[in-house]
């Protein structure tokens, strides 16, 4: 296993490109902060993708039947399995850490900024 930070300038152009194999594919959202402590948010419910949108500063992941926005992302860390891309952390402006796991890892195409 192996953790990657995403430089912000490649957010949009990874996203894009993992979103095309997601389709589909199983996730759970687990939310965890001091205040909180840890949740399970989404548990197994298909996806359809995950975007950056620099614009309004948010990641969208986009369930088959809602959303899981995280606004105002400060840090992105993947990590990459020998089987593929395993989970999605994004730490947002308040400190609060969103996994995005997925039940079966993803294979990144090789011009993905983590290769």
């Amino acid at each position: 296993m192996s953790n990657v930070t995403i430089p912000r300038e490649h957010w949009r152009t990874f996203f894009d490109r993992m979103s095309k194999g997601l389709l589909g594919k199983r996730a759970e959202v687990e939310v965890a902060s001091l205040e909180l402590g840890d949740q399970i948010t989404a548990e197994w419910v298909p996806l359809l993708g995950i975007t950056y949108d620099s614009r309004d500063d948010l990641i969208d992941v986009a369930f088959d039947r809602a959303n899981h926005l995280i606004r105002h992302p400060s840090q992105i860390v993947v990590d990459e399995t020998a089987e593929g891309l395993a989970s999605v952390a994004v730490v947002d402006a308040e400190g609060v850490r969103q996994v995005v796991r997925l039940k079966e890892p993803l294979r990144l195409s090789p011009s993905s900024p983590t290769s």
